[in-house]
């Protein structure tokens, strides 16, 4: 007759209930440990944040709160600076540019590289990873001339998204990489040709929409560096948002008008990351 360790309860059964326990208890650890680790980079990143808002909405008078700050992002111009309002134009119109242009530049030529000349592939991603190895200041030596050059032709800081591209290049090609290797592309171009499709549909209308989520992670990646990208436009003697804001932290007292800038560009950062995740888990919620 088989003993048991208390009324109802065999030893079979307290020791299969000993590894429920003990994963249940595993489990709580790394919970509170997952907790732990997120609340203190959520207070990192949060506490810069609100320190910016704090000092942005601080009023003429100690202890006075005051919204003027905002109120100048659009009508606010620094001594020998030009308006902000259009700083921020540029910086967007660029980072639009930028995104375009990368990834009209990346897509197709991954997606052909892909398909049709594997052997490249290595090339491909030494070429997109290089400016990851050359230092900002090393690409301003180098491109100087050529600026200097444009210059005389009093183009505008549009013309930076040339540079721009290239140093998003390595963000790009990583993210599209990881989409790409995640969908089965010969397969899919393969029925969409035995159909009778071209090319051009095979990238387009196949391809592409299965790497939605890729493509949008690039387009994040590339408007982030454009938002933030100081050193270049600097030296090259072009007006960025980042640059704007570096010259009115040199000729005016008003630190409010920066505070309340590098805020909203934080902030709009935030909100396209939130729309471009929500767009694309919609997507994959669909399919």
């Amino acid at each position: 007759m088989a003993a048991v360790t208390s009324i109802g309860e065999t030893p079979a059964s307290t020791a299969a209930s000993r590894p429920r326990g003990m994963h249940a208890g595993r489990k709580r650890r790394l919970n509170a440990f997952r907790y732990v680790v997120f609340t203190i980079f959520g207070l990192f990143f949060l506490l810069p944040l609100l320190a910016m808002v704090r000092f942005s909405l601080e009023g003429a008078k100690l202890g006075t709160w005051s919204v003027t700050a905002w109120k100048q992002i659009a009508s606010y111009q620094g001594e020998g600076v030009p308006p902000l309002l259009s700083s921020i134009e540029i910086t967007l119109e660029l980072a639009v540019i930028t995104s375009v242009v990368t990834l009209v530049l990346l897509v197709p030529t991954m997606i052909w590289v892909r398909l049709r000349v594997q052997w490249l592939s290595r090339t491909i991603e030494f070429l997109s990873l290089l400016p990851l190895t050359i230092p900002a200041i090393v690409l301003v030596v180098g491109l100087g001339p050529i600026y200097n050059r444009i210059q005389h032709y009093s183009l505008s800081a549009l013309m930076l998204f040339w540079v721009y591209v290239i140093l998003a290049l390595p963000y790009a090609y990583r993210a599209l990489a990881a989409g790409l290797s995640a969908i089965d592309v010969p397969t899919l171009s393969e029925a969409a040709r035995s159909l009778g499709a071209s090319w051009f549909t095979v990238m387009v209308r196949v391809i592409v929409p299965n790497m939605r989520p890729a493509v949008l992670n690039a387009l994040l990646l590339t408007w982030s560096l454009v938002l933030g990208e100081f050193t270049i436009a600097y030296l090259l003697l072009y007006n960025n948002l980042p640059a704007e804001l570096y010259a009115i932290s040199r000729n005016t007292p008003n630190a409010g008008v920066i505070f309340s800038t590098s805020t909203a560009a934080l902030l709009f950062a935030f909100a396209l990351l939130l729309i471009l995740s929500y767009a694309g888990r919609t997507r994959r919620g669909r399919g």
